[in-house]
């Protein structure tokens, strides 16, 4: 029994391990997505009203970094227990309920996540087979959605995780690190 224990904290924490890990290279990627967006941004608004010629590829580079951004954000949202949600009736709920609906909305949440990043694939397989590419940048054009699956993918597995860690804990999680709650919303905000 205490064995059974043991591996089951053991592979809990390497899932912890991978999800730092995962974490960490998403708060990249959406810092550097949003730096470079800007950048590329104000360089194309400086060349057409400073110079008075635009640069072909701004547009087609935004809408990678916008895509880039949107979908490692989905799973950073997951993550840190910060996506949408309407509380106002779920809160008047006792805790084994509020626990029942939040194991369920999880793993609802993580099968859509799952199927949407299937789906995903496949419409990135058609561009793939069709063989277009960027006009201005001359890259094929399923660059610009590669990030789309993986973000749906790791959000899933954030949801799964939830449903794991809410299975295994006595208080209510949002996510594998949140609590269900109303703390001070200052303390929140990591400056």
């Amino acid at each position: 029994m205490e064995s059974d224990r043991k591996n089951s904290n053991y592979s809990f924490s390497v899932f912890n391990f991978i999800d730092t890990q995962i974490s960490r290279l998403e708060g990249f990627m959406l810092a550097i997505g949003v730096i470079l967006m800007a950048a590329n941004t104000i360089i194309g608004v400086i060349s057409r009203f400073i110079f008075n010629h635009s640069i072909a590829f701004t547009e087609e580079l935004n809408s990678m970094f916008i895509a880039i951004v949107t979908f490692a954000g989905i799973s950073y949202a997951a993550r840190q227990g910060r996506h949408i949600r309407m509380s106002a009736i779920f809160d008047t709920f006792p805790d084994w309920l509020r626990k029942a609906l939040m194991i369920g909305i999880s793993a609802v949440t993580a099968a859509f996540m799952f199927f949407l990043s299937y789906y995903a694939i496949e419409y990135i397989s058609t561009l793939m087979s069709r063989g277009r590419i960027m006009p201005a940048l001359g890259v094929p054009i399923w660059w610009a959605y590669a990030w789309v699956p993986v973000g749906f993918f790791i959000t899933g597995v954030e949801y799964v995780l939830t449903v794991i860690k809410n299975l295994r804990e006595k208080d209510i999680y949002l996510s594998i690190d949140v609590l269900d709650g109303y703390g001070d919303i200052d303390a929140d905000i990591e400056v």
